[in-house]
């Protein structure tokens, strides 16, 4: 009989890290159907706790439950660090305490999975980036738990302050959209400091670690005086693209929502950002009802989810540069150019296949789960699909079906959030096994197409 070790060997890189996220769910929702789990001691359904650790393992934030009110804290300590866990990822848990606390080195294996985790760094690069993870996300929590705690004192206790600052901040820096108060952010709508610490913790953990490096890495160049001082086309690109998706987004919200018209111009432009930023983040808080917005707001929003954040951050969708590529790809072939070029450099052709294919992948996940939700729920096509979509980009806003879904709609979501956090290539590479490479290759023959 094989051992443990035989065992684990038999998966591929793809299967074991999976694997990983599934035993962090079954664990996180054990400990959520615990009586001690809950506000009234009460035992939560296991569907229910395992659709809640899911949410939280993805950073996705949807709930079939008030987290505020529902759970104890006991129940929402161990949500916080699954979301903290999920935001990061297992991996690189285990990595630093291989490398920064025992001093060795990850085996082959283990580093092809950190590899994985971290949107395909190289190894060797691996250690350096998970200091820097962990660096980053203490730096920008410890700020952003710092300033909401001091405000939040002037309406609660000490240290209730101090632990709302922490959850929050936590919660937005892993763009998790997890919030103790039954409205989300909706009473906040028009505080400005909680607005912008609360976005600037969202597009920090959505534009990902490797670009805040960069910003790093130029800001210190710039006051030393090293050169050369310039950003990699990786951060260009992320950094075009969001800036450009928010804005648009926040635009077409701004114009759409009418019911707005009645608060002051500075509100209904910070409430639309707030919204923009939020779902483009994969964040999920809001500070307007959701289920209120115009279909052109939901629309637009369902747009922003399914792009999502960036590579290598806490956020999730196709991801923003997956949307570029694509698009660079399309105008290069309606320009008849053989080759994918941004700022003087040229996109490698894999690149551009695999940003295709995991759109495609996305696709009819979203299209499949469309099928069995339109046929098991009983709200409005576009309601179903703002839920799949929120769910597929680990986002978490929701027009309010959430709580009413069909046992067979919460199992359907729970996938969709837990293959938006690993990743539909991920999926499909765990599903196929090990690649089998063939030693030949058919003669060419055109397709028509078009």
């Amino acid at each position: 009989m094989p051992n443990l070790r035989e065992l684990t060997r038999r998966f591929t890189t793809f299967q074991s890290l999976l694997i990983g996220f599934i035993l962090i769910i079954l664990i996180g929702s054990i400990l959520l159907t615990c009586p001690i789990a809950t506000a009234k001691g009460i035992s939560q359904p296991f569907i229910d706790a395992l659709f809640v650790a899911t949410s939280a393992i993805s950073t996705t934030g949807l709930s079939v439950v008030d987290i505020g009110s529902f759970y104890s804290l006991f129940g929402q300590i161990v949500i916080l660090i699954l979301v903290q866990i999920g935001g990061l990822g297992y991996m690189v848990f285990i990595a630093l305490i291989a490398y920064h606390i025992l001093g060795r080195k990850l085996p082959l294996r283990y580093g092809m999975m950190l590899q994985e985790s971290l949107a395909g760094v190289p190894l060797g690069k691996a250690k350096e980036l998970v200091k820097t993870v962990f660096l980053f996300t203490f730096l920008f929590e410890f700020i952003g738990a710092v300033i909401l705690s001091l405000y939040w004192m002037r309406e609660f206790s000490v240290s209730r302050a101090i632990y709302l600052g922490i959850f929050h901040s936590v919660s937005a820096f892993c763009t998790a959209g997890f919030g103790l108060f039954p409205d989300s952010f909706i009473s906040y709508q028009g505080n400005l400091l909680v607005n912008l610490i609360i976005l600037i913790l969202c597009v920090a953990g959505g534009i990902g670690f490797f670009v805040l490096h960069d910003i790093y890495s130029l800001f210190v160049k710039t006051i030393t005086h090293i050169r050369p001082r310039r950003l990699s086309i990786h951060s260009k690109l992320v950094l075009v693209l969001s800036i450009s998706l928010i804005v648009i987004g926040a635009g077409v919200i701004f114009i759409s929502e009418r019911g707005l018209s009645s608060l002051p111009l500075g509100r209904r432009v910070l409430i639309s950002a707030f919204q923009a930023i939020s779902a483009s983040t994969t964040t999920g808080f809001n500070t307007i009802n959701i289920g209120a917005m115009t279909n052109t707001s939901l629309f637009i929003m369902i747009v922003l989810m399914f792009i999502g954040a960036s590579p290598g951050g806490t956020g999730g969708g196709i991801k923003t540069t997956t949307f570029g590529v694509m698009l660079l790809f399309s105008w290069a072939l309606l320009k008849g150019k053989r080759d994918v070029n941004i700022f003087n450099r040229r996109i490698p052709t894999g690149i551009v296949n695999k940003a295709f294919v995991l759109s495609l992948m996305a696709i009819l996940l979203i299209t499949l789960d469309l099928v069995i939700l339109t046929t098991t729920e009983k709200a409005s096509f576009l309601k179903i699909l703002f839920e799949i979509v929120s769910a597929f980009g680990t986002v978490g806003l929701s027009t309010g079906i959430t709580s009413s879904l069909s046992t067979i709609g919460k199992i359907i979501i729970s996938i969709t959030m837990l293959v938006g956090r690993v990743g539909p290539l991920a999926i499909g590479f765990s599903l196929i096994g090990r690649p089998k490479w063939a030693a030949f290759r058919y003669t060419e023959e055109e397709v028509f197409v078009g």
